[in-house]
């Protein structure tokens, strides 16, 4: 009995949703092509920024040299070259022999002071309060005023040389003026040291910028678009502000531009060279997802599929990092489909070189 109309509808049905299952929801295959579909995108030229590209040097925004301001022998040191050192901590200590003393001077002194001003205070009021009565002399209280105004005036002489002694012993301990590394230790211990003498030098790691130059033929679009980056293996981070200085230096006839970076954005360190991108405009790129790519030995590669689904691998060009994106220069062309899984890619062109 050969099946009805209905039957062939039901049984065509059924094995069109048998097919839809299996392909679990992917692209089908190329038209006229038997062979899985890979998963895959096309390559399309996309407008991103046209830019020119100058050498740069890492330096640290923060970066001094603490001076000794007080008179001493180094006693200890307590961080050395390459150390990471907190804000504020102590680094170095100075004997504090003579500081001390000074202090315990200074606080005896303004004893004595405010005693003496205690006690021409008194004296004065009860001399003021005599000459009401015309116990007193005019003179007397006169003199009595001199006596509790220079008495004040000690004091409050006092009271400033205490604090200068205070600092003065505070001054044995140097601490850093903010965090960051070590990078230079310039006196031993046991050393005699002066006010002014520098002690050990530093800088901070987490705000660091970029010095570069900037060609005098791009100088003007760099001005008005005011965008850069810089380029780190495979990173590409934007500069925060870009500072162009208004005259040109004479060793390179270009004028110096500094460039300030995220804070804590890289694994940078000051004197490192890096990629600076000026940007002078927009230009048509044609960018691949960076997980397509594959390197084998010094090339880089990606696999193609054409029209017909037949799988190769290409070798490319690779430029720049645009976040997941890398922009291609040579290689490909605009329409192409590209596979996104190199792994799933490379093991099927494996397979049907096998058969």
């Amino acid at each position: 009995m050969r099946p009805t109309h209905s039957a062939r509808s039901t049984v065509s049905i059924t094995v069109l949703a048998l097919a839809l299952v299996a392909c679990g929801g992917k692209q089908p295959s190329v038209a006229g092509s038997n062979k899985p579909a890979l998963a895959s995108t096309v390559i399309e030229s996309v407008r991103m920024p046209l830019e020119r590209s100058v050498d740069g040097t890492i330096e640290a925004v923060n970066q001094a040299t603490v001076s000794a301001q007080t008179s001493g022998r180094i006693a200890e040191i307590l961080y050395d070259v390459d150390d990471v050192v907190p804000a504020g901590a102590v680094i170095m200590r100075l004997k504090g022999t003579e500081q001390r003393a000074g202090l315990q001077g200074a606080e005896a002194a303004l004893t004595e002071a405010q005693a003496r001003n205690s006690e021409a205070a008194t004296n004065y009021q009860r001399v003021a309060d005599m000459f009401e009565r015309r116990v007193v002399s005019k003179a007397q209280l006169d003199q009595a005023t001199a006596n509790r105004d220079a008495a004040a005036a000690r004091r409050v002489a006092a009271e400033a040389g205490l604090t200068t002694a205070r600092a003065g012993v505070g001054y044995t301990e140097v601490r850093a003026p903010y965090g960051g590394v070590v990078t230079k230790r310039l006196v031993q211990v046991g050393e005699s040291v002066s006010p002014g003498t520098p002690l050990m030098t530093g800088l901070s790691l987490k705000d660091l910028r970029v010095n570069t130059y900037v060609p005098q033929s791009i100088v003007m679009e760099v001005r008005r678009l005011k965008r850069a980056a810089i380029y780190v293996a495979d990173r590409r981070v934007e500069a925060t502000k870009i500072t162009i200085f208004p005259e040109v230096a004479v060793q390179t006839s270009a004028f110096r531009a500094r460039l300030d970076l995220p804070s804590g954005a890289l694994d940078l360190a000051p004197g490192m060279y890096v990629k600076v991108g000026l940007v002078i405009g927009d230009a048509d790129r044609l960018m691949a997802p960076a997980s397509a790519l594959i390197e084998r030995s010094e090339v880089t590669g990606l696999y193609v599929i054409d029209p017909k689904g037949n799988l190769s691998f290409r070798y490319v060009r690779p430029g720049h990092r645009f976040g997941d994106e890398v922009e291609i220069l040579a290689g490909l062309v605009a329409g192409e489909h590209i596979a996104l899984d190199p792994i799933a890619a490379g093991a099927r062109l494996s397979a049907e070189s096998r058969r």
